[in-house]
């Protein structure tokens, strides 16, 4: 199927449905097949930007929030916020977690069983976090807008 010259848009007659240009019939057939060109003015795709704010975590997520042609573009500003909301919380999760190992450990005589216990909660802590990053990475690359259930809506706010 052909794409506007103009927008990217897929057209099926001899007018964007998006912006209204017209389409030339030899210029939509050499174009058939070529995937729709990124927002205006972004060097790339929005699916590999926003991916690309999964995955170094805050890092990543404040970068594509700075960039200029990328911090313009809603669904990058989501994913972006999503993942430094998604981060933060992860770290203080971890933070906790640590300091309730601590205390636990040095609880006489129990301390021992608490302190493999709760190992064993953090490397499944770990497996889940790192579970959701390749979800949310892979999904987001795909085009889909996964929304997580408490920092999702902070970031559809922020975006």
């Amino acid at each position: 199927m052909p794409f506007c010259a103009g927008c990217g848009t897929q057209v099926e007659g001899k007018f964007c449905p998006k912006c209204g240009a017209v389409v030339d019939a030899a210029a939509a057939t050499q174009g058939a097949g070529a995937p729709p060109p990124a927002s205006v003015g972004a060097p790339m795709a929005d699916n590999l930007a926003g991916a690309l704010c999964y995955l170094a975590g805050l890092v990543t997520g404040i970068i594509f929030l700075v960039l200029a042609p990328y911090n313009q573009i809603k669904t990058i500003r989501f994913h972006a916020f999503q993942s430094i909301f998604l981060n933060v919380g992860i770290i203080v999760l971890w933070i906790a977690l640590d300091i309730v190992f601590h205390i636990l450990w040095y609880i006489p005589g129990v301390g021992f069983i608490f302190g493999i216990l709760l190992g064993l909660l953090s490397l499944i802590f770990m497996l889940l976090w790192f579970c959701l990053w390749l979800y949310l990475l892979l999904q987001t690359y795909q085009g889909k807008t996964v929304v997580l259930p408490i920092v999702g809506s902070f970031a559809q706010k922020q975006a």
